[in-house]
């Protein structure tokens, strides 16, 4: 008992952590821009220490952590104020966009927007037991990724699919999985 209290005491500052992190951005987030669009970019990054990614995805100890936005972006540059200057164990963050993804697109983190090229499903297929921590979003629809953010009460937040994390060779550290709204298995 004493340990599962432990547990929930840690999932609980994390979750601190993470909101705060992401209230942080979000006020430097500039004028016009939208609080919703700021918080998601923020957990694309701040997502990344509670995953941990196959060795042979670095090309080397100091390779960027890429996050790459397929499709629709919905982020402009508050994804880039988001991540600038940021690194996650040693790995400065990048940010590409592309119209298409594949499993040899050299993301790390992906979010699928969808798009005339490739929609999300396609895009989900496209990286299918790659070692990609893909991203979805509820509110855009068209398929479900390793972690799709979702609108509760007004707040973001996210669900994850530990399964789909299990099948592309991502491990999610239980103190995520204790944040998420709904883990599927």
């Amino acid at each position: 008992m004493a340990l599962l209290i432990g547990h929930l005491r840690t999932a609980a500052a994390s979750l601190t952590i993470l909101a705060l992190a992401a209230a942080g951005q979000a006020t430097r987030a500039a004028e016009g821009d939208s609080l919703e669009v700021a918080v998601k970019a923020t957990y694309l990054y701040k997502l990344a220490p509670f995953v941990s990614w196959p060795q042979a995805v670095w090309p080397g100890p100091t390779a960027p952590l890429t996050i790459c936005v397929q499709g629709a972006d919905p982020f402009g540059p508050v994804l880039e104020r988001a991540v600038s200057g940021q690194a996650v164990a040693g790995h400065p963050l990048a940010v590409r966009r592309l119209a298409r993804i594949a499993a040899d697109s050299g993301c790390q983190i992906a979010y699928l927007g969808g798009g005339p090229a490739q929609s999300i499903g396609q895009a989900l297929t496209a990286v299918a037991g790659a070692p990609v921590l893909t991203v979805t979003d509820e509110a855009r629809g068209g398929g479900r990724g390793i972690v799709n953010l979702v609108l509760d009460a007004g707040r973001v937040r996210f669900a994850i699919d530990a399964g789909l994390a299990d099948r592309n060779g991502v491990a999610i550290s239980s103190k995520l999985l204790a944040l998420a709204v709904a883990v599927k298995r």
